[in-house]
């Protein structure tokens, strides 16, 4: 697939260059407001690539602050109990880079967070992130290589944290008749997934 740009300079033709402002507030390290905004965010997204460049983005969430900074460098996200898919994680094995944004409801600007990560199984870290007593399965641990703030605009144009533009109940996909869709498998009906998700979503968070 050949699209119609497909430099550098093409691209600079047609967006122009970033500011002086936004290419300063890049910066190298987890600084006080950083903290704060993790300290705030209850979720946030996880974008990773294999050694072949096929991509991956996974939300993660749990509690705000469920993310640890453990310096100015370093934090760690816990894994907690999924599908076991663990597409996110498999990536990191072959390809270390990860990217992070993270959002506080009712807020339009997300931290973004690019740099380097590796899988933590010692008890000792994984211990601290505990919820109901139960330590995540294990951690990653994330070295920031580039830290800065992304502008509301998205956020402004999507209405997204405004209740009075959510779509009604009955107007919202189904995801139980789309797995069943998708997944095909015999005997499995729309009311088996959906008995399927309640029962994960009420006992297997964590």
């Amino acid at each position: 697939m050949i699209g119609d740009i497909q430099t550098e300079e093409q691209l600079r033709a047609y967006l122009g260059e970033p500011s002086q402002l936004v290419q300063n507030k890049v910066i190298d390290h987890i600084d006080e407001h950083c903290r704060a905004f993790i300290s705030r965010s209850p979720f946030l997204t996880i974008s990773t690539a294999d050694e072949a460049g096929f991509c991956d983005a996974s939300p993660r969430g749990d509690a705000p602050g469920f993310v640890v900074v453990e310096d100015d460098q370093h934090l760690l996200i816990p894994e907690r109990p999924g599908n076991k898919r663990a597409d996110s994680l498999s990536n990191l094995l072959k390809n270390s880079r990860i990217g992070l944004l993270f959002m506080v409801p009712g807020l339009g600007e997300t931290l973004r967070i690019n740099g380097q990560a590796v899988l933590v199984t010692d008890q000792t870290v994984l211990e601290q992130m505990s919820v109901n007593g139960k330590p995540p399965l294990l951690a990653i641990r994330v070295r920031a290589d580039e830290c800065f703030i992304h502008c509301a605009k998205a956020f402004i144009r999507s209405g997204l944290w405004k209740p009075e533009t959510w779509l009604e109940k009955d107007q919202l996909p189904k995801p139980a008749k789309i797995i069943q869709a998708h997944a095909k498998l015999p005997d499995l009906t729309e009311k088996g997934v959906e008995e399927k998700l309640k029962n994960s979503y009420e006992h297997k968070l964590y």
